[in-house]
């Protein structure tokens, strides 16, 4: 019966996190929910990973029976931050049962929580009762993560469809600041129909602009996920992910500690660079993210590589389609 059963998470790992220049154990769990609302973004391929159920008492029972698997594998002692996610927004009710918000609080309480959620579910009382109830087992700290993806309204729209303004993203940091909430951001390195030029350049500009609005801000590179029309892109040779050598220019274009997780670093479908020193630099990023020691990036950078002139060419000439400017 599902009320009963123990059901594993789409994905469930532990690792370390830099937070307030400590390194600290952090559990990352993705739930299996009801499905985001929005199911518009390009590279998204959480979209597809949803209950099949539409009925909300069900798809409540899987998140619990998904919450009770992370309590019987994960002791509470092992970790001390949790990072949440789900098929879309942790905050938007029709996707999860605000019930299942009390069940999680009571399992994390005490910790460090950062809950990923669209712009539009960034609701004041939700916010201050779910890291009230995390407040009740100690010292605890709740962090809002919102996908911005960049500060420039066009790209967001035209390149990823995220159905969200730069003004709403500030509104809604200015609700969680209301609630005693901290922010996260993510950004996107290299959308769809951006050259590598400027996707760089977008990178750079928007960690500059998401500053002043973050406590917490993670520069994410795109990955080529299934069925998603980035892959559809990808397979007809109309996409290609960032350069590692993007990633590196990037983080070191700021003295602000950026987060940065390569993932796929160094496979086709994700950002890679000529295969010789791949593994080389997303280990130095990997390095960076958890130290924020920026020594690790610039070493590569020093030790260089032959494709770089490839890379530095491609910043060069490379040039965007001609895009439609009417309908």
């Amino acid at each position: 019966m599902i009320s009963d059963a123990i059901l594993k998470p789409l994905a469930c790992w532990t690792g370390t996190d830099l937070y307030q220049n400590e390194e600290t154990p952090c559990l990352t769990v993705i739930f299996r929910s009801g499905g985001c609302s929005w199911n518009q973004c390009l590279m998204c391929g959480y979209r597809f990973e949803r209950s099949h159920s539409r009925n909300r008492d069900e798809i409540l029972a899987e998140l619990r029976g998904q919450l009770r698997w992370v309590a019987e594998n994960y002791p509470s002692d092992s970790y001390a931050m949790v990072k949440i996610f789900t098929s879309g927004s942790f905050f938007d009710p029709q996707e999860v049962p605000p019930a299942f918000l009390d069940d999680v609080a009571a399992l994390f309480a005490g910790k460090v929580v950062i809950a990923e959620t669209r712009t539009e579910y960034v609701a004041e009382d939700a916010l201050t009762s779910f890291r009230e109830a995390l407040e009740a087992g100690g010292d605890a700290a709740l962090y809002v993560a919102m996908g911005l993806e960049t500060t420039n309204d066009y790209i967001r729209e035209k390149c990823i469809h995220k159905g969200l303004t730069f003004d709403d993203f500030k509104d809604a940091v200015e609700t969680a600041r209301r609630a005693d909430v901290g922010v996260k951001t993510y950004l996107m390195m290299k959308p769809p129909y951006l050259t590598e030029r400027e996707a760089l350049s977008d990178m750079k500009q928007s960690i500059r602009e998401a500053i002043p609005y973050s406590d917490i801000i993670s520069m994410n590179l795109c990955t080529i996920q299934k069925r998603t029309e980035v892959e559809q892109y990808w397979r007809q040779g109309s996409y290609r992910p960032p350069y590692l050598w993007s990633a590196l220019d990037a983080l070191l274009s700021t003295d602000h500690y950026v987060q940065c997780d390569p993932v796929g670093g160094g496979k086709r479908r994700g950002p890679h660079n000529c295969g010789e020193c791949d593994y080389e630099i997303v280990d130095a990023i990997n390095e960076y993210n958890r130290t924020g020691n920026k020594i690790h990036l610039k070493r590569c950078v020093d030790a260089g590589c032959a494709c770089v002139e490839e890379w530095r060419y491609v910043l060069e000439n490379e040039e965007p389609w001609c895009m439609p400017l009417t309908k």
